[in-house]
Protein backbone atom coordinates (compact mmCIF):
# COMPACT_ATOMS: atom_id res chain seq x y z
CA UNK A 1 0.00 0.00 0.00
CA UNK A 2 1.03 3.70 -0.27
CA UNK A 3 1.63 4.20 3.28
CA UNK A 4 4.00 0.78 3.73
CA UNK A 5 5.84 2.04 0.55
CA UNK A 6 6.61 5.37 1.62
CA UNK A 7 7.00 4.10 5.59
CA UNK A 8 8.71 0.95 4.62
CA UNK A 9 12.06 2.26 6.89
CA UNK A 10 9.73 2.48 10.02
CA UNK A 11 10.51 5.36 12.47
CA UNK A 12 14.18 5.79 13.84
CA UNK A 13 15.43 6.55 16.86
CA UNK A 14 15.89 10.57 15.38
CA UNK A 15 12.53 12.38 16.68
CA UNK A 16 13.54 15.16 14.00
CA UNK A 17 14.33 13.05 11.21
CA UNK A 18 11.15 11.15 11.51
CA UNK A 19 8.98 14.56 12.39
CA UNK A 20 10.47 15.58 8.71
CA UNK A 21 9.61 11.91 6.91
CA UNK A 22 5.65 13.38 8.46
CA UNK A 23 5.50 16.58 6.95
CA UNK A 24 7.12 15.45 3.69
CA UNK A 25 4.05 14.69 2.20
CA UNK A 26 1.60 16.96 1.24
CA UNK A 27 -1.45 13.99 2.32
CA UNK A 28 0.30 13.61 5.82
CA UNK A 29 0.56 17.36 6.30
CA UNK A 30 -3.15 17.61 5.61
CA UNK A 31 -3.58 14.76 8.15
CA UNK A 32 -1.78 16.36 11.41
CA UNK A 33 -3.36 19.46 10.17
CA UNK A 34 -6.65 17.91 10.35
CA UNK A 35 -5.86 16.32 13.18
CA UNK A 36 -4.89 19.20 15.36
CA UNK A 37 -7.70 21.21 14.60
CA UNK A 38 -10.11 18.01 16.06
CA UNK A 39 -7.97 17.50 18.51
CA UNK A 40 -8.45 21.24 20.07
CA UNK A 41 -12.41 21.44 19.39
CA UNK A 42 -12.89 17.67 21.16
CA UNK A 43 -10.28 18.32 23.83
CA UNK A 44 -12.70 21.99 24.78
CA UNK A 45 -16.06 20.57 23.89
CA UNK A 46 -15.23 16.91 25.61
CA UNK A 47 -13.98 17.97 28.56
CA UNK A 48 -18.23 20.11 29.40
CA UNK A 49 -19.39 16.61 28.50
CA UNK A 50 -16.91 14.75 31.07
CA UNK A 51 -18.28 16.88 33.38
CA UNK A 52 -21.58 17.32 32.67
CA UNK A 53 -21.86 13.09 32.74
CA UNK A 54 -22.92 13.50 29.42
CA UNK A 55 -20.83 10.42 27.69
CA UNK A 56 -23.28 8.27 26.69
CA UNK A 57 -24.99 10.92 24.64
CA UNK A 58 -21.59 11.50 22.78
CA UNK A 59 -21.63 7.97 22.08
CA UNK A 60 -25.02 7.96 21.11
CA UNK A 61 -23.84 10.63 19.13
CA UNK A 62 -20.60 8.81 17.57
CA UNK A 63 -22.76 6.30 16.50
CA UNK A 64 -24.86 8.16 14.38
CA UNK A 65 -21.84 9.12 12.26
CA UNK A 66 -22.10 5.52 11.04
CA UNK A 67 -25.78 5.93 9.46
CA UNK A 68 -24.98 9.72 8.41
CA UNK A 69 -22.29 8.53 6.17
CA UNK A 70 -24.04 5.18 4.69
CA UNK A 71 -27.36 7.58 4.23
CA UNK A 72 -25.10 10.63 2.33
CA UNK A 73 -23.26 7.94 0.34
CA UNK A 74 -26.76 6.43 -0.30
CA UNK A 75 -27.96 9.49 -1.86
CA UNK A 76 -24.88 10.33 -3.69
CA UNK A 77 -23.76 13.15 -0.87
CA UNK A 78 -20.73 13.17 0.75
CA UNK A 79 -19.85 11.11 3.63
CA UNK A 80 -18.81 14.47 5.90
CA UNK A 81 -22.61 15.97 4.99
CA UNK A 82 -24.01 12.34 6.39
CA UNK A 83 -21.50 13.14 9.52
CA UNK A 84 -22.61 16.69 10.19
CA UNK A 85 -26.42 15.90 9.51
CA UNK A 86 -27.52 13.01 11.26
CA UNK A 87 -25.37 13.74 13.94
CA UNK A 88 -27.04 17.06 14.47
CA UNK A 89 -29.96 16.02 14.17
CA UNK A 90 -29.91 13.26 16.56
CA UNK A 91 -28.16 15.66 19.52
CA UNK A 92 -31.73 17.99 18.77
CA UNK A 93 -33.85 14.71 18.88
CA UNK A 94 -31.79 13.66 22.38
CA UNK A 95 -32.03 17.20 23.64
CA UNK A 96 -35.44 17.91 23.22
CA UNK A 97 -36.38 14.70 24.05
CA UNK A 98 -34.88 14.90 27.67
CA UNK A 99 -35.76 18.09 28.03
CA UNK A 100 -39.01 17.42 28.80
CA UNK A 101 -38.00 15.32 31.74
CA UNK A 102 -36.66 18.22 33.70
CA UNK A 103 -33.74 16.45 34.74
CA UNK A 104 -35.98 14.91 37.44
CA UNK A 105 -35.49 11.66 36.30
CA UNK A 106 -31.73 10.57 34.45
CA UNK A 107 -32.91 7.42 33.71
CA UNK A 108 -35.38 8.20 31.14
CA UNK A 109 -32.62 10.51 29.39
CA UNK A 110 -30.66 7.29 29.29
CA UNK A 111 -33.46 5.18 27.61
CA UNK A 112 -33.69 7.83 25.05
CA UNK A 113 -30.74 8.03 24.36
CA UNK A 114 -30.36 4.34 23.91
CA UNK A 115 -33.18 4.17 21.70
CA UNK A 116 -32.13 6.88 19.55
CA UNK A 117 -28.46 4.58 19.18
CA UNK A 118 -30.32 1.85 18.89
CA UNK A 119 -32.56 3.22 15.80
CA UNK A 120 -29.35 5.07 13.99
CA UNK A 121 -27.84 1.44 13.97
CA UNK A 122 -30.91 -0.39 12.29
CA UNK A 123 -30.72 2.75 10.00
CA UNK A 124 -27.03 2.42 9.36
CA UNK A 125 -27.31 -1.42 8.57
CA UNK A 126 -30.63 -0.39 5.68
CA UNK A 127 -28.80 2.13 4.29
CA UNK A 128 -25.62 -0.21 3.77
CA UNK A 129 -27.33 -2.97 2.40
CA UNK A 130 -29.49 -0.74 0.10
CA UNK A 131 -26.14 0.53 -1.36
CA UNK A 132 -25.85 -0.77 -4.54
CA UNK A 133 -22.42 0.50 -5.20
CA UNK A 134 -18.91 0.08 -3.98
CA UNK A 135 -17.93 0.88 -0.77
CA UNK A 136 -14.28 0.99 -0.88
CA UNK A 137 -13.53 3.52 1.97
CA UNK A 138 -16.32 1.62 4.32
CA UNK A 139 -13.34 0.26 7.20
CA UNK A 140 -12.24 4.20 6.73
CA UNK A 141 -15.87 4.99 7.77
CA UNK A 142 -15.75 3.07 10.86
CA UNK A 143 -11.86 3.07 12.02
CA UNK A 144 -10.58 6.37 9.95
CA UNK A 145 -8.03 7.02 7.33
CA UNK A 146 -5.91 9.78 6.74
CA UNK A 147 -5.13 8.91 3.57
CA UNK A 148 -8.45 11.12 1.60
CA UNK A 149 -7.96 14.28 3.80
CA UNK A 150 -7.95 17.13 1.52
CA UNK A 151 -6.67 20.90 1.92
CA UNK A 152 -10.51 21.74 1.26
CA UNK A 153 -11.66 19.32 4.05
CA UNK A 154 -9.10 20.70 6.52
CA UNK A 155 -10.72 24.37 5.72
CA UNK A 156 -14.19 22.64 6.45
CA UNK A 157 -12.84 21.09 9.65
CA UNK A 158 -11.17 24.73 10.41
CA UNK A 159 -14.19 26.59 10.17
CA UNK A 160 -16.46 24.23 11.81
CA UNK A 161 -14.12 24.29 14.72
CA UNK A 162 -13.83 27.69 14.74
CA UNK A 163 -17.88 28.42 15.14
CA UNK A 164 -18.37 25.55 17.59
CA UNK A 165 -15.41 26.85 20.00
CA UNK A 166 -16.63 30.34 19.40
CA UNK A 167 -20.43 29.44 20.33
CA UNK A 168 -18.86 27.59 23.61
CA UNK A 169 -16.59 30.52 24.28
CA UNK A 170 -20.14 32.86 24.63
CA UNK A 171 -22.21 30.38 26.38
CA UNK A 172 -18.97 28.71 28.13
CA UNK A 173 -19.50 30.76 31.97
CA UNK A 174 -23.31 29.90 32.61
CA UNK A 175 -22.98 26.47 30.78
CA UNK A 176 -20.03 25.79 33.53
CA UNK A 177 -22.52 27.01 36.23
CA UNK A 178 -25.11 24.86 34.94
CA UNK A 179 -22.75 22.07 34.83
CA UNK A 180 -21.79 22.07 38.21
CA UNK A 181 -25.05 22.96 39.58
CA UNK A 182 -28.03 22.52 37.78
CA UNK A 183 -30.80 23.48 40.48
CA UNK A 184 -29.11 26.95 41.77
CA UNK A 185 -28.57 27.80 38.06
CA UNK A 186 -32.01 27.47 37.16
CA UNK A 187 -32.95 29.19 40.47
CA UNK A 188 -30.92 32.05 39.38
CA UNK A 189 -32.60 32.26 35.64
CA UNK A 190 -30.00 30.39 33.56
CA UNK A 191 -31.81 29.05 30.79
CA UNK A 192 -30.55 25.38 31.69
CA UNK A 193 -32.98 23.30 28.99
CA UNK A 194 -31.91 26.01 26.13
CA UNK A 195 -27.66 25.25 27.36
CA UNK A 196 -28.39 21.63 27.12
CA UNK A 197 -30.04 21.40 24.13
CA UNK A 198 -27.55 24.12 22.39
CA UNK A 199 -24.37 22.05 24.15
CA UNK A 200 -25.75 18.84 22.11
CA UNK A 201 -25.84 20.33 19.42
CA UNK A 202 -22.37 21.33 19.80
CA UNK A 203 -21.21 17.92 20.98
CA UNK A 204 -22.98 16.56 17.87
CA UNK A 205 -20.60 19.12 15.53
CA UNK A 206 -17.95 17.76 17.64
CA UNK A 207 -18.42 14.12 17.15
CA UNK A 208 -19.39 14.34 13.13
CA UNK A 209 -15.80 16.92 13.08
CA UNK A 210 -14.10 14.05 14.98
CA UNK A 211 -15.33 11.21 13.01
CA UNK A 212 -13.84 12.25 9.54
CA UNK A 213 -10.18 11.09 11.19
CA UNK A 214 -10.84 8.57 13.73
CA UNK A 215 -14.10 6.60 12.02
CA UNK A 216 -17.56 6.38 13.59
CA UNK A 217 -16.91 3.71 16.03
CA UNK A 218 -13.79 5.39 17.38
CA UNK A 219 -14.60 9.05 17.31
CA UNK A 220 -15.12 8.49 21.20
CA UNK A 221 -11.41 8.34 22.16
CA UNK A 222 -10.59 11.93 21.28
CA UNK A 223 -13.47 13.06 22.97
CA UNK A 224 -13.66 11.03 26.55
CA UNK A 225 -10.24 10.25 27.37
CA UNK A 226 -8.12 13.54 26.51
CA UNK A 227 -10.69 15.46 29.14
CA UNK A 228 -10.80 12.52 31.26
CA UNK A 229 -7.42 12.35 31.91
CA UNK A 230 -6.93 15.88 32.31
CA UNK A 231 -9.49 16.48 35.16
CA UNK A 232 -8.08 13.25 37.15
CA UNK A 233 -4.75 15.71 36.99
CA UNK A 234 -6.20 18.73 38.04
CA UNK A 235 -9.38 19.72 39.41
CA UNK A 236 -8.90 23.13 38.94
CA UNK A 237 -10.97 24.34 35.82
CA UNK A 238 -8.79 26.33 33.18
CA UNK A 239 -5.49 24.40 34.01
CA UNK A 240 -7.81 21.04 33.03
CA UNK A 241 -8.98 22.77 29.80
CA UNK A 242 -5.74 23.61 28.59
CA UNK A 243 -4.38 20.28 29.21
CA UNK A 244 -6.70 18.31 27.63
CA UNK A 245 -6.40 20.11 24.98
CA UNK A 246 -2.21 19.28 24.76
CA UNK A 247 -3.27 15.55 25.33
CA UNK A 248 -5.77 15.38 22.66
CA UNK A 249 -3.19 16.94 19.96
CA UNK A 250 -0.18 14.93 21.51
CA UNK A 251 -2.64 11.82 21.47
CA UNK A 252 -3.53 12.21 18.05
CA UNK A 253 -0.07 13.18 16.73
CA UNK A 254 1.62 10.09 17.96
CA UNK A 255 -1.80 8.04 17.05
CA UNK A 256 -1.10 9.24 13.07
CA UNK A 257 2.78 8.69 13.25
CA UNK A 258 2.05 5.17 14.16
CA UNK A 259 0.00 4.61 11.44
CA UNK A 260 1.68 6.08 8.65
CA UNK A 261 4.81 3.64 10.06
CA UNK A 262 2.96 0.96 10.54
CA UNK A 263 0.03 1.36 8.29
CA UNK A 264 -2.86 0.36 10.61
CA UNK A 265 -6.39 2.49 11.05
CA UNK A 266 -5.18 5.45 12.81
CA UNK A 267 -8.70 5.06 14.73
CA UNK A 268 -6.79 2.12 16.40
CA UNK A 269 -3.58 4.01 17.31
CA UNK A 270 -5.30 6.77 18.74
CA UNK A 271 -7.80 5.10 20.69
CA UNK A 272 -5.07 2.91 22.44
CA UNK A 273 -2.77 5.72 23.34
CA UNK A 274 -5.51 7.69 24.56
CA UNK A 275 -6.45 4.53 26.41
CA UNK A 276 -2.99 3.79 27.64
CA UNK A 277 -2.64 7.89 29.29
CA UNK A 278 -5.60 7.34 30.55
CA UNK A 279 -5.31 4.30 32.48
CA UNK A 280 -1.81 5.45 33.58
CA UNK A 281 -2.53 8.86 35.07
CA UNK A 282 -5.47 6.54 36.73
CA UNK A 283 -2.92 3.98 38.23
CA UNK A 284 -0.55 6.77 39.32
CA UNK A 285 -3.32 9.11 40.91
CA UNK A 286 -4.22 5.66 42.84
CA UNK A 287 -0.88 4.84 44.09
CA UNK A 288 -0.44 8.58 45.06
CA UNK A 289 -3.73 8.61 47.13
CA UNK A 290 -3.09 5.33 49.06
CA UNK A 291 -0.69 6.11 51.53
CA UNK A 292 -2.83 9.52 52.30
CA UNK A 293 -6.01 7.43 52.85
CA UNK A 294 -3.63 4.72 55.14
CA UNK A 295 -2.16 7.88 57.14
CA UNK A 296 -5.87 9.19 57.90
CA UNK A 297 -7.25 5.88 59.05
CA UNK A 298 -4.06 5.75 60.79
CA UNK A 299 -4.46 9.31 62.55
CA UNK A 300 -8.67 8.07 62.71
CA UNK A 301 -8.36 5.22 64.56
CA UNK A 302 -5.56 6.73 66.99
CA UNK A 303 -7.72 10.05 67.43
CA UNK A 304 -10.71 6.96 68.64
Amino acid sequence: MLTSALAETGPSLDPISDLNQLTAFPFMVNALEAGTIVAVMAGVVGWFMVLRRQTFAGHTLSVMAFPGATGALLIGLSAAVGYFVFSGLAALLIGAAAGVQTQRNRGQESAITGSVQAFGLACGFLFLSLYQGVLANYESLLFGSFLGITRGQVLALALVSAVTLAVLAIIGRPLLFASLDEGVARARGVPTRALSLGFLLLLGLAVAETAQITGALLVFALLVAPPATAQLITPRIGPSLVLSVILGVSITWVGLGLAYFYNYPVGFYITTVAFVVYVGVRLARAAAEHPTLLRRRVAAAEAA
